[in-house]
């Protein structure tokens, strides 16, 4: 089954009486973002290469990224 001219000027005009103008325009401005962010994705999938850099490890104040000192951790001398 195939829609016409006549049948989609209907779905629209019943649309919008169940909507209203300016929600029917949102929803369509929303739609249209989702799509683009879709088509944006596949894109990435597709060419393989990533906007999104993984984060950095923190660096602690000892310049270590890791939390772990390469020097041996002091321990008090117990018979001071």
């Amino acid at each position: 089954m195939r829609l016409g001219w006549p049948e989609l000027v209907i779905i629209l005009v019943v649309a919008l009486l169940i909507f209203g103008g300016s929600r029917l325009a949102g929803i369509g401005r929303s739609a249209g973002r989702a799509i683009k962010e879709f088509k944006e994705e596949t894109a990435e999938l597709k060419g393989g290469t990533s906007t999104v850099s993984p984060p950095e490890p923190p660096v602690e104040a000892d310049g270590q990224a890791d939390g772990f000192s390469s020097q041996p951790e002091r321990k008090p001398d117990p018979e001071a």
